[in-house]
């Protein structure tokens, strides 16, 4: 059997015609970011935002048509609106994230408040903070789901220690997996552990659209989300589509990885999403046997850099192995050791975070009295 190639690809797509424009999919320069690796298929359909929410059944047409090629394993069609609307394009605004105060969000209306859990480089501990945030918030008391929203890097397969895949309902939507009271979801559920995910950035902000809309959260009250690091697509897909209620800093407390960080807060500055506060992960290092306390990446930069920025510090994680091995078994330390230090550190950092969403979910509106 001969291989696919582009061009079989591009030939059932255009069969599938755009009922905005009457243009098929490939005359209307529409697919961008197409994927060919042993027989399965992945791209994006550029659409115009404002037609995101009906253009579902364009995509799951253009499915069909490149399922139908003979051979094809799998078709991933993922919708992407890489480009601002034209009202927007008009008025030459930055994007901006709608706050508390404004409407839910279409892709989560069940969900009270989307916490974006980020830092501004790789190493850092983000993913291992975001699961122990989660688990500590649900801890609480509160019904929570996590979001891996890093899709070339997704980790909280392993981290939740969870190996089965989403069942589909019998509305279509995707069923989350749950460990630790936690609703989860991740792009790695879907792919191999090892598989590199070959995605140009309209796909990886199709593909987060989906996991938020075609995922039955059910009610939550917080949804954390594990974003990849640094200042990309991903972060500007989250902050533009969803109210986020606010965004958490993750660094350690060295000054190079301090300087990522300060980046990470000017970007959700920019787009009008809070940032809650900073946490200094790795903080210090006691050795196990002498009791010794070691600073391997310094220590309270993270909270002397909260002060200069003029936001929050909410606390300080230490380097402990403990925290690394129950995180490669899939047994976060504030499951595994409930009742221990580090799951306390967590837990007061959930707490400092549940108070801060909700003043700001929860703020009155102004009183408007008739004399």
């Amino acid at each position: 059997m001969s291989a696919l190639s582009q061009e079989d690809i591009h030939n059932a797509l255009r069969q599938v015609v755009d009922p905005v424009s009457g243009n098929d999919l490939v005359s209307g320069g529409q697919i961008t970011g197409l994927v060919i690796k042993d027989r399965n298929i992945g791209f994006a359909i550029e659409i115009n935002p404002v037609d995101a929410e009906r253009m579902e059944p364009l995509r799951k047409a253009a499915e069909r048509a490149v399922m139908a090629l003979p051979g094809v394993s799998s078709v991933s069609a993922v919708l992407t609106a890489h480009n601002r609307a034209p009202e927007q394009a008009r008025a030459n605004t930055a994007p901006r994230a709608a706050g508390p105060a404004e409407q839910k969000s279409s892709l989560l209306p069940d969900v009270g408040a989307i916490v974006a859990v980020a830092s501004g480089k790789g190493g850092v501990g983000k993913s291992t903070t975001a699961v122990n945030l989660a688990v500590a918030l649900a801890a609480l008391g509160k019904k929570v789901g996590i979001l891996d929203a890093d899709v070339y890097g997704p980790s909280l397969p392993r981290m939740f220690g969870i190996t089965d895949k989403p069942t589909a309902l019998p509305d279509k939507r995707i069923a989350p997996l749950e460990a630790f009271g936690v609703k989860v979801m991740s792009m790695g559920f879907m792919v191999a552990e090892d598989t590199a995910m070959i995605w140009r950035g309209p796909m990886v902000m199709g593909a987060l659209e989906q996991m938020m809309r075609e995922v039955d959260w059910g009610p939550l009250d917080v949804l954390v989300v594990d974003m990849p690091p640094g200042t990309g697509d991903a972060q500007l897909t989250m902050a533009q589509r969803v109210p986020l209620a606010g965004a958490v800093i993750v660094s350690t407390p060295q000054d190079i990885a301090l300087i990522d960080a300060r980046k990470g807060l000017n970007m959700f500055e920019k787009v009008n999403v809070p940032v809650l506060g900073i946490i200094e992960n790795m903080s210090s290092f006691v050795c196990p046997k002498c009791g010794e306390r070691t600073d391997t990446f310094g220590h309270g930069g993270a909270r002397a850099e909260a002060e200069k920025l003029g936001c929050d510090f909410l606390g300080e994680i230490p380097l402990d192995v403990a925290i690394r091995v129950t995180s490669d078994s899939g047994q976060p330390i504030t499951a595994s050791e409930p009742d221990g230090p580090h799951a306390e550190a967590y837990l007061q950092i959930a707490r400092a975070v549940l108070a801060k969403v909700e003043n700001r979910t929860s703020a009155a509106a102004p009183k408007i009295v008739m004399e």
